[in-house]
């Protein structure tokens, strides 16, 4: 199923994860209409920008495959409201800076990316669903695995925390 010209369920739901463990990653109808948001409104305009395909490296996770992998309960993967991506060709730094200028997010969170490793680390990407009555923060933040920190110019970071 296509969620938007360029990205599909499938692949916004594909957990190497899930399969190892049996477990069925598929979304329910409000996660359905979240994810279709997402790539509408997120996915295809970031598209656009880099102009180049790319395709989410996590997306949709049904509960228990987010426990599985150590995340919260109150993750927004969960409600079909989030992406992590590495965008072959881009620093994440320089593509947390772009989002940050040119899209409209909830969250957008470096993390475990190290200035001196440039392939380290993911973006995570997130835009909340308009019928839930909550709005966009546009909170940016660099996770190192142990603390959140705002993201400040991340072109500017020098070195790892």
């Amino acid at each position: 199923m296509k969620l938007s010209e360029h990205f599909s369920l499938a692949e916004l739901c594909h957990s190497q994860t899930a399969l190892r463990h049996g477990l069925e990653n598929s979304p329910g109808e409000r996660e359905l209409r979240c994810l279709r948001h997402l790539a509408e409104d997120f996915l295809e305009p970031l598209r656009r920008l880099v102009g180049r395909p790319f395709s989410p490296t996590s997306g949709y996770r049904c509960p228990p495959l987010n426990r599985l992998i150590g995340s919260s309960d109150t993750s927004q993967h969960v409600r079909g409201e989030a992406v992590d991506l590495k965008i072959p060709g881009f620093d994440l730094r320089e593509l947390a800076s772009l989002i940050r200028r040119e899209l409209t997010f909830d969250q957008l969170i470096l993390e475990y990316h190290r200035v001196a490793e440039p392939d380290s680390g993911w973006l995570h990407c997130s835009l909340v669903d308009p019928a839930s009555g909550r709005k966009n923060r546009g909170q940016a933040l660099i996770f190192d695995g142990t603390t959140y920190r705002e993201m400040d110019d991340v072109l500017t970071v020098q070195a790892d925390r």
